[in-house]
């Protein structure tokens, strides 16, 4: 068999049981199993591969049909065109997160001299991470309430910032081990009603439940952010938050009625739906 027989084989037996982006699955895991760039793909097309090559490939395909996520088989992801290593312990870094952290980054340029950055719920460290990245004068804070998630992402930032810059991890349940004032906080919180993850893709189950899910009506971890927040930001430091598809007014009205905030809106993701909004310190 050909590489471009196994990635037809594996394109069509994903088609077969209702898995979407076959194709790009398909050649994705190509590439992981192979050990070949994506550029180098068609160039090896016609290569002949071994029993064990075909043999891992479609191991690699059960386990997508019976619901694991390619990237954590792979364990990558791309996020702000930076490579992130994900496992289980980590929820997988989506393209919508990247609205939040394209407007935190103009915030941050808009802002004179060093700035202190406090990212809660980091996970793999995808925002805190990216800001790093592109915001010379910034110092980041990384927190999580997981010892697994913090050290994966200790492990993406060594790996992506290698300018010196030095940020601090710290194992924290939300607020609870902050002890320093910050220009801007940023989160991608739990935010999914309880009873509502068991309805979700088999994909998405795979993810870590305490990082999906945000209590009875979805803003368990906003009510904490919002009115913890105001002890720990500077005044007319940002606070900014990813959101629920349908949660727009539900936290505009608690951002409203902590009566701690100014300047307070929202911005849409690609699909149309409100996706984070951002609130300044009075």
């Amino acid at each position: 068999m050909k590489v471009k027989e196994l990635i037809t084989y594996g394109k069509n037996l994903l088609q077969k049981n209702n898995i979407e982006d076959s194709q790009i699955i398909s050649k994705i895991l190509a590439e992981y199993i192979l050990g070949i760039e994506k550029a180098k793909l068609i160039i090896n097309e016609e290569k002949e591969i071994t029993e064990d090559v075909k043999t891992r490939y479609y191991l690699a395909l059960i386990e997508i049909i019976q619901g694991m996520p390619v990237q954590y088989i792979t364990n990558k992801q791309e996020f702000m065109k930076l490579e992130f290593y994900v496992d289980v312990n980590v929820l997988i870094p989506q393209p919508d997160t990247e609205i939040l952290v394209e407007e935190v980054i103009e915030i941050a340029k808009s802002i004179s001299g060093n700035l202190n950055v406090l990212d809660i719920c980091t996970g793999s460290g995808c925002i805190g991470i990216s800001i790093a990245k592109n915001v010379d004068n910034t110092n980041v804070v990384m927190t999580d309430i997981s010892e697994e998630a913090l050290e994966i992402a200790k492990q993406n930032y060594e790996k992506i910032i290698q300018n010196g810059k030095i940020a601090k991890f710290i194992k924290s349940n939300m607020f609870e081990k902050i002890d320093e004032k910050f220009d801007i906080i940023v989160s991608n919180p739990p935010y999914i009603e309880t009873k509502t993850i068991e309805k979700l893709s088999k994909e998405v189950q795979r993810e870590p439940h305490m990082a999906l899910d945000g209590g009875k009506d979805g803003l368990d971890f906003y009510r904490i952010l919002i009115l913890g927040a105001c002890k720990y930001l500077e005044e007319n430091g940002y606070l900014c938050m990813e959101i629920g598809y349908n949660q727009k007014e539900a936290v505009m009205k608690l951002i409203e009625e902590s009566g701690n905030y100014k300047e307070i809106y929202s911005k849409k993701d690609l699909s149309g739906n409100d996706r984070i909004i951002i609130a300044k310190r009075k």
